[in-house]
């Protein structure tokens, strides 16, 4: 359980420096009285229409916004079921690029771009020099054929040419679609292949873990298949002979597209606040990929509400992320442009060729927000690497984590080896909002174990089997207003699907499926995915409560753990991913079962503990419990290319026929 005092508390001066601070006095001054983080959070669900109405008008959204007097121009609800129905901003224009590159005013010689890959090569770009790639990239789709509600795909790494493919798609008011370059060719035709993309940006290879990886057979491969695409832009970002292949023939140059045009001032198309700029794609992992449409608006608005308001991210801030264009933390990184922040970018593996990797970037960068997975954070305390021995850090100010549980332990590792003064805000959203229901404050306590709070705007609560809400005890995070980031649907979906995706558990009430529990002091704890929660003679485990024990054995690196349908009931078997030249002999299956009968229960211990080469995980390093039960009951993975080592499921296979 967590500790009843707080491991982090912020002082005055950076509560009344914080945007979040600022943003409640001037609610305050027109008649409120709100004192904390909990009465703001009241407010902004009870007066969801003038919050997210204030959102616009404080966080400078650029953009008409629609006539707001009465209301009607914020939000129409449905007829019968207002969440899910509900329209926000029905006669607002605004353009994704042109909220995100509105700094350049100010700051034009400021740099906008810090890059950096495991090659050790860097590059910075101005506001001024990404505007002008943004403006030639803009044209040459232009020239293209690109128009409003065209989808342009990208399949590449996180590079600032990604970055500015996607500004000059969404500045025309066409859609992004992209995915990282470890998918495979099957997996990347599925996703892109459903949104019949005009043009695909790619690249010629990338390097990773210090291994150079093709893509040119991969690229002409797509492009083969995929018969909506007319034009493909190849990135030449790795130096080797395969550039002279016949291939790159069929393909435009990246560098001879900039040199094919002039910069000029840029041009946004504005778009309805409800039509479509992003797909991002689910897992895929129990059938063909669900193609998840967000809408211009609720992204832009979401984001900034976020970043500003709930991660303190003012003008000049540096702000990394480690991601990739597979995962909606790219998405939510990008946008941080639209708060005058700085994107430093790390293209690679962030251990290799040492666990210094990121914060020796974090240094050099004065990284102010640092966001990572939960994994890595283990992974450098299983390391014993202790980043403040080595590096001042001053300027960092918050690090966010997500991606998977955050366990206690961490909490602790953060603030004993990385800054003692740091804001640790554990965040936790997903894919299907491209945001977080909970996320951090910068006004508030840290408590260990805790995702400090619900997101603004949202009325997140934990509901039991009857749909009862309940404090201090495990259910189902729910959200039970409409929020404008809600995804549009999914692609030529009639509402079938994302009916049954998110809002059938429930009536009229969005169903996430984490299984968590809201704590006393409104922060919630989470024990993993509600659809893989074990359940042996009736008692529900949740995943995480073994991963956090287990994990930190001594010889082991990784571990998963699934329900097996046995003698009418379930029993919880155990995989577990070996430190080199360690075996799972009868003391460590035993040291297994000890540690977890003495921290959790003894219906934690697993009936059955194996030893497997890896542990599989989708390629933005989610695990895949389902794929692993599915195999183990003899059932088909229905896509496996989902997986970034999908290997390892036919080794798992050979140990249950």
């Amino acid at each position: 359980m967590p500790n009843s005092s707080p491991l982090w508390t912020p002082c005055t001066e950076r509560i009344e420096g914080s945007n979040l601070y600022q943003f409640m006095q001037h609610i305050n001054m027109q008649g409120e009285a709100l004192d904390n983080y909990q009465d703001l959070h009241a407010w902004s669900v009870v007066e969801k229409k003038r919050f997210w109405m204030e959102i616009w008008q404080y966080c400078d959204v650029i953009g008409y916004r629609g006539d707001c007097i009465h209301g009607e121009g914020v939000a129409k609800w449905g007829e019968f079921q207002p969440s899910r129905d509900t329209i926000w901003f029905p006669q607002a224009q605004l353009n994704y690029a042109e909220n995100l590159l509105s700094y350049a005013f100010q700051q034009p010689e400021g740099i906008a771009v810090w890059f950096k890959n495991e090659r050790g090569q860097s590059r910075k770009l101005t506001w001024q020099e990404l505007c002008d790639q943004v403006s030639v990239v803009q044209q040459w789709l232009k020239q293209n054929g690109v128009e409003k509600g065209d989808v342009v795909a990208g399949y590449l790494p996180y590079l600032p040419e990604t970055l500015v493919a996607t500004l000059a798609t969404t500045s025309l008011g066409a859609i992004w679609t992209s995915t990282s370059p470890d998918f495979g060719v099957e997996s990347v035709i599925e996703r892109f292949g459903q949104v019949q993309p005009k043009i695909l940006f790619c690249c010629n290879g990338y390097t990773f873990n210090g291994k150079t990886f093709s893509m040119i057979e991969k690229n002409t491969a797509i492009v083969d298949a995929i018969d909506s695409i007319t034009n493909t832009c190849q990135i030449e970002y790795l130096h080797t002979a395969e550039n002279n292949s016949t291939s790159n023939e069929y393909f435009s140059d990246w560098k001879a597209v900039l040199a094919s045009y002039l910069p000029r001032g840029l041009r946004y198309e504005r778009v309805a606040f409800n039509d479509p700029l992003f797909v991002l794609y689910s897992s895929g992992t129990t059938g063909k990929p669900k193609c998840i449409v967000h809408s211009v608006g609720g992204t832009t608005l979401n984001h900034i509400k976020e970043h500003q308001l709930h991660c303190d991210i003012q003008p000049e801030d540096r702000v990394f992320y480690y991601t990739t264009c597979g995962w909606m933390m790219w998405n939510w990184h990008v946008s941080a442009l639209s708060s005058g922040a700085t994107l430093v970018i790390y293209d690679g593996n962030p251990m290799h060729p040492m666990p210094s990797t990121l914060w020796e970037l974090a240094e050099e960068a004065k990284v102010t927000l640092f966001g990572t997975s939960a994994k890595y954070l283990e992974a450098l305390q299983k390391q014993e690497f202790n980043p403040s021995y080595y590096y001042p850090l001053s300027h960092l100010k918050t690090l966010c984590s997500t991606g998977s549980v955050l366990y206690p332990e961490q909490f602790d590792y953060v603030y004993a080896n990385i800054n003692a003064d740091v804001h640790l805000a554990s965040i936790s959203g997903g894919t299907d909002i491209c945001g977080c229901f909970v996320l951090g404050n910068p006004i508030s306590p840290v408590y260990r174990g805790e995702c400090q709070a619900a997101a603004l705007g949202m009325d997140v609560a934990v509901l039991n089997e009857q749909g009862e809400a309940i404090t201090e005890q495990r259910g189902e995070l729910v959200c039970r207003n409409s929020f404008p980031n809600q995804p549009i649907g999914f692609w030529h979906d009639n509402g079938e699907r994302y009916h049954n995706a998110y809002w059938s558990k429930y009536a009229n009430i969005w169903h996430h499926g984490d299984d968590v529990e809201l704590s006393k002091w409104q922060g919630m704890r989470f024990f993993g995915r509600s659809d893989t929660t074990l359940n042996p003679g009736g008692i529900r485990i949740g995943t995480g409560e073994i991963y956090q024990q287990v994990n930190k054995i001594s010889g082991i690196l990784d571990s998963i753990a699934v329900g097996q349908r046995w003698e009418n009931d379930e029993r919880i078997v155990l995989l577990v991913q070996l430190e080199p030249n360690q075996q799972l002999d009868g003391t460590l299956v035993n040291a297994i079962r000890s540690q977890l009968r003495s921290q959790c229960s003894p219906r934690h211990v697993p009936a059955l503990v194996h030893a497997i080469s890896d542990i599989p995980r989708t390629k933005s390093g989610k695990l895949v419990e389902l794929a692993v039960k599915q195999v183990i009951h003899g059932e088909e993975v229905k896509n496996k290319g989902a997986i970034a080592n999908p290997q390892v499921l036919d080794e798992i296979a050979a140990l249950f026929r």
